[in-house]
């Protein structure tokens, strides 16, 4: 009964999101979004992968895709974490590294993940500190918002109105246009 009040929770929080706030709306209600071209707020956060925590620095060298998503198992968060694992080859060619971002628990993440196939990391941000460096939160959740970070730490691109179901395609564009310019 617990699980499914949440739940009926969270899909009311992430209806409201998507119907009753607006892309402008959200971007000033999640707080200021971090300076393209300089450096990405730095972070260090839980995960279920590896040794159990993640820094944005352990990818200096790489490319780094950060997406924010509201919630865990939810179907909007789902499709876009989906489309990322199904594109993951083409993230390795391009020598990019995709983080997700969310305030659930890591033991969460790791049900999601086995749940969904997902062998990229999800990090946990249960005080919503690194949500709200990045702008991307609104209290309760995150806003669904992708961030493009190149090899040396600078903020290259941001994505406010994410639509999950082509994202990903639109994350590899981005990549593809910004190595081009060689803007490494």
């Amino acid at each position: 009964m617990v699980l499914k009040a949440a739940f009926s929770w969270a899909i009311a929080c992430c209806l409201t999101l998507i119907f009753a706030v607006t892309p402008a709306q959200a971007k000033l209600l999640g707080g200021p979004l971090p300076a393209l071209n300089q450096a990405a707020p730095g972070f260090t956060l839980p995960t279920n992968t590896g040794d159990g925590e993640i820094s944005l620095a352990d990818y200096r060298g790489q490319w780094v895709v950060v997406y924010f998503y509201p919630k865990d198992f939810t179907p909007g968060c789902t499709l876009e974490a989906r489309r990322f694992q199904e594109d993951m080859p083409e993230y390795r060619r391009r020598n990019a590294q995709v983080l997700g971002i969310s305030v659930d628990s890591v033991e969460s993440h790791a049900e999601f993940c086995d749940a969904e196939g997902l062998r990229f990391p999800l990090l946990a941000d249960t005080d919503a500190s690194v949500s709200k460096a990045y702008g991307a939160w609104l209290n309760p959740l995150p806003l669904r918002n992708t961030y493009i970070i190149d090899p040396v730490g600078k903020l290259r691109t941001i994505f406010t109105d994410v639509r999950p179901v082509i994202h990903s395609k639109e994350v590899l564009a981005s990549l593809d246009a910004l190595q081009a310019e060689g803007a490494s």
